[in-house]
């Protein structure tokens, strides 16, 4: 596209007139003038979050994260919010949140996006979380990006033990493992399961569970504890093994509190649908072997 002549002529035989319309520019300043052609270039973002309401003034959210050095990032996420804003048109505020290793890493210049650096983009780095306590389950799953193997088994495992439900727990350690496996390739799932210690923080040392256990008890409620058990037992089971038949769960639905309770532990090794039935059929053994009472006497009987 052309410059048009006279802007170009303006501008270069009055080489003052930028300090006179911008303020902070020197009238001594020497520039040079040209209209450069800008070819677009095709870019994908880590994330956009858009309102979902009408509101004009809430803005919407470009996010990346970046863990590698790349000496043009800053280039790159500002070029792409200003493409995105013109290709879609948008007609409300915009913000941008970066999740970066560290403050000296090398994301490339800051200086030409100094003033939207510190106004409109909220930099997060994973050293300043690593050093800090009682974080909220949110910001501590964050920490899991910034630690070594050991010390995000340990925060995973705090993780877990906090968590106050059985979806809760299922979602946290879902989450957990797909950072250990992502941040940590070598890490089979048996092996994050053993940094983890799952055989520690099985759904028994949970806080949701005790609370159950805990109420159940004050209120002399077997039945209703059993039934919890129940639900949590073959919600694990499912989830280890994939869907259990009627059968295999009418099995599981017959067993006492602390037969749940022992195969609440022990599904943590199961790997296939015949450990269960293996530790079924146990089960199922050692009852037969337990001795019998004479209900109408209070005599044990011989079997």
């Amino acid at each position: 596209m052309k410059t048009d002549k006279w802007f170009y002529k303006l501008f270069l035989l009055q080489p003052g007139m930028l300090a006179e319309l911008i303020p902070g520019v020197d009238a001594h300043w020497q520039f040079s003038y040209s209209a450069q052609v800008i070819k677009e270039t095709e870019f994908q973002f880590d994330g956009i979050f858009t309102p979902v309401t009408d509101d004009p003034t809430v803005p919407i959210v470009f996010a990346e994260v970046q863990m590698q050095t790349e000496k043009n990032f800053y280039r790159r996420f500002f070029a792409e919010i200003f493409l995105y804003l013109k290709q879609y048109e948008v007609n409300r505020p915009w913000k941008g949140l970066l999740i970066l290793p560290s403050r000296g890493y090398n994301v490339g210049a800051e200086l030409p996006y100094r003033e939207l650096l510190e106004r409109r983009v909220t930099r997060l780095y994973l050293t300043d979380l690593r050093e800090r306590q009682n974080l909220s389950p949110n910001l501590t799953l964050l920490q899991l990006l910034g630690t070594n193997e050991e010390e995000s088994g340990e925060i995973g495992k705090e993780l877990l033990q906090s968590a106050e439900t059985e979806p809760e727990f299922e979602h946290r350690l879902s989450l957990i493992e797909t950072i250990l496996a992502n941040k940590f390739p070598d890490l089979t799932k048996e092996m994050i399961m053993q940094l983890l210690d799952l055989k520690q923080t099985d759904i028994t040392q949970s806080r949701f569970y005790q609370e159950i256990r805990q109420e159940g008890l004050q209120e002399g409620r077997k039945e209703g504890l059993q039934e919890g058990l129940q639900k949590l037992v073959i919600r694990q089971l499912t989830r280890r093994l994939g869907e259990l038949s009627e059968q295999r769960v009418g099995q599981i639905r017959q067993l006492s509190v602390p037969e749940l309770e022992a195969l609440a532990e022990s599904l943590l090794d199961f790997r296939q649908i015949s450990d269960l039935e293996a530790w079924l059929k146990d089960a199922e053994k050692s009852n037969d072997l337990k001795p019998q009472v004479d209900m109408q006497n209070g005599n044990q009987l011989d079997v």
